[in-house]
């Protein structure tokens, strides 16, 4: 299951969420210049389990180089794939974390998650000299708080059928719970980290993730965190949307509402529309013209029902302007 995207629309811009991923490209980058020296490189950043359970591995790193790894393990990539992966996830999942905990609570989070994840797998792969890498603990900590969040959210998620892709949409309980159960299923099935995947951190990060966003709910926000929003607010509602439309008796049409802003209403738009009809789901680009107001109605010509004999309706969209 690929997660496309989800229907929870952040009120601000993902500041910290988005340079989290800037600076894993970065590393990643740094990493991919080091050539033969790659595995040493990873050996020294990455998070060796031995490097702390045998003194005669442990005798050759000193105090920081045994302390740095417990940060920077979680911004190491093992491929293109690796980190491709671990961004879109934390692409999706973080945007609406960091809005409910505002920038500087969710980076603290966020790097508090990847550390409880890194020793999670220390526990479980004590004596392991295999280096771990990877946001995939940390991100699996936002994705434990997304899930405590916004368990009615829906992720739209491809499903590729041998070569037919399938999209369809899934309640964000069962996409994550049936995500931790087969990181479960993999970890009780291996050592833990079976093809150089720590389950384990995975489970961990996952775990405390939620443990971690009961406590941090508790903690205030900062003044720092109220100014920040003030420059991040959205001017624009989600490019990508999911539309259920609501069929009628009296006619062939269908009818759904689309939410934007007021800076979309005065300047107008386009927008990716995701048409939920039954088990049927296309995706639709939709021009939102200038000028329109909250109910205004955007007839789509032809994307209404076929009704036997006649004509195909219409789809009618009404505006929901968002304050």
């Amino acid at each position: 299951m690929i997660p496309l995207r989800d229907t929870i629309s952040s009120k601000n811009y993902p500041v910290v969420n988005n340079s989290i991923i800037g600076i894993n490209i970065v590393v990643y980058l740094v990493q991919m210049a080091q050539g033969a020296n790659l595995y040493n490189f990873t050996y020294l950043y990455g998070l060796v389990p031995a490097r702390y359970s045998v003194p005669e591995i442990a005798y050759y790193f000193s105090t920081p180089e045994q302390i740095f790894p417990f940060i920077s393990f979680m911004f190491l990539h093992g491929g293109f794939l690796h980190i491709l992966g671990n961004m879109w996830t934390l692409y999706i999942f973080g945007d609406n974390v960091e809005d409910r905990l505002g920038p500087l609570r969710y980076l603290v989070f966020y790097l508090i998650c990847g550390l409880s994840s890194g020793l999670t797998h220390l526990y479980f792969n004590y004596y392991s000299d295999y280096p771990t890498i990877g946001a995939s603990g940390a991100i699996a900590g936002v994705m434990g708080a997304y899930f405590i969040l916004y368990p009615n959210s829906k992720i739209l998620t491809l499903i590729p059928i041998i070569i037919i892709p399938w999209i369809v949409e899934i309640s964000a309980f069962f996409f994550l719970a049936f995500w931790f159960f087969l990181q479960f299923l993999n970890a009780a099935g291996s050592n833990g980290q079976a093809g150089g995947i720590a389950w384990w951190a995975h489970i961990g990060g996952f775990l405390f993730g939620m443990l971690w966003l009961k406590i941090f709910t508790i903690i205030p926000e900062t003044g720092i965190s109220g100014a920040v929003r003030g420059f991040t607010e959205k001017k624009k509602s989600n490019r990508l949307q999911v539309i259920r439309p609501v069929v009628s008796a009296d006619d062939n049409n269908l009818y759904g509402t689309i939410h934007i802003s007021h800076h979309e209403a005065l300047s107008g738009t386009q927008k990716i529309v995701s048409l939920s009809t039954g088990l049927r789901k296309k995706l639709y680009k939709v021009v939102v013209p200038p000028g329109l107001s909250e109910g205004s109605i955007l007839r789509l010509k032809g994307l209404g029902q076929q009704i036997k004999d006649g004509p195909k309706g219409d789809l009618l969209l009404k505006m929901a302007i968002k304050p």
